[in-house]
């Protein structure tokens, strides 16, 4: 096939996805339908039988359909998830607080109710670590460091709750996190969550409380929500120069 053969085939294609995709969802198919079958498909797009296939195959890729041999196609979502994750990834500081905030409680809920002596133990190997260095914006080194052994504590959390699809998704979500965790640790208006709060987590889920538990992943955060909150409702007020107690002063289980 010439390459300009190879292009006109290409548009098709892509021309069948985009007409395929805009009958997902809306009035047109919606989860769980059974589309038409390819000849079908093939007669209405006005294109040949393959370029349905390829269309079809893309958009499964996409995870937008579901190809069941023997069965026909089904519509396995209506929203890319892709996309989804792209509006996730560009939402705003307190839309990250909060989706962050809803993560930790419930991971922080599930693990006490789940813990092992395993996975505890790798709580207090973050915990520790993380207790261990102070931020400092200043020495990039150092900042990146406490940044990592930070999100590791919250990560050991949400693989003690016990769920693959919750640890799974926080892992994601940290890598879109780190952007906003370098925010607030570099703006020193903002107030760092205390050693001190991390350490009533851990408690928490190793007392087995699983309401303690999700109440101290709450109160974790619930300092950095109210300034956070309070810039959005009131953008001409100056920053508050107030932090919690340094770090060093501080201890963390084991140390």
């Amino acid at each position: 096939m010439s390459s300009l053969g190879a292009v006109a085939r290409r548009s098709l294609v892509d021309a069948a996805i985009e007409r395929l995709r805009a009958q997902i969802g809306r009035d047109g198919w919606g989860a769980g339908d059974r589309i038409p079958p390819e000849p079908e498909l093939a007669q209405a797009l006005g294109v040949g039988r393959g370029t349905v296939r390829e269309a079809v195959r893309a958009l499964a890729y996409l995870g937008l359909l579901e190809v069941r041999q023997g069965d026909g196609t089904y519509v396995r979502a209506v929203d890319e998830p892709a996309d989804a994750l792209r509006r996730v990834a560009n939402a705003g500081l307190r839309d990250h607080l909060e989706l962050r905030a809803a993560l930790e409680v419930e991971a922080a809920r599930l693990a006490a109710l789940r813990v092992t002596p395993d996975s505890l133990a790798r709580i207090d190997r973050a915990l520790a670590a993380r207790g261990l260095v102070e931020p400092a914006p200043s020495d990039p080194a150092a900042f990146e460091t406490y940044l990592e052994q930070d999100i590791a504590f919250h990560l050991s959390v949400a693989e003690a709750a016990g769920n693959a699809a919750l640890a799974e998704l926080y892992g994601w979500f940290t890598n879109q996190l780190r952007r906003y965790l370098r925010i607030s640790l570099a703006d020193r208006s903002l107030p760092e969550p205390s050693l001190a709060a991390h350490v009533a987590v851990r408690d928490a889920i190793a007392a087995r409380d699983p309401d303690r538990a999700a109440q101290a992943a709450r109160d974790l955060l619930a300092p950095l929500m109210a300034v956070v909150e309070g810039r959005l409702s009131d953008p001409s007020s100056p920053p508050k120069a107030s932090r919690t107690k340094p770090l060093r002063t501080l201890k963390a289980p084991g140390l």
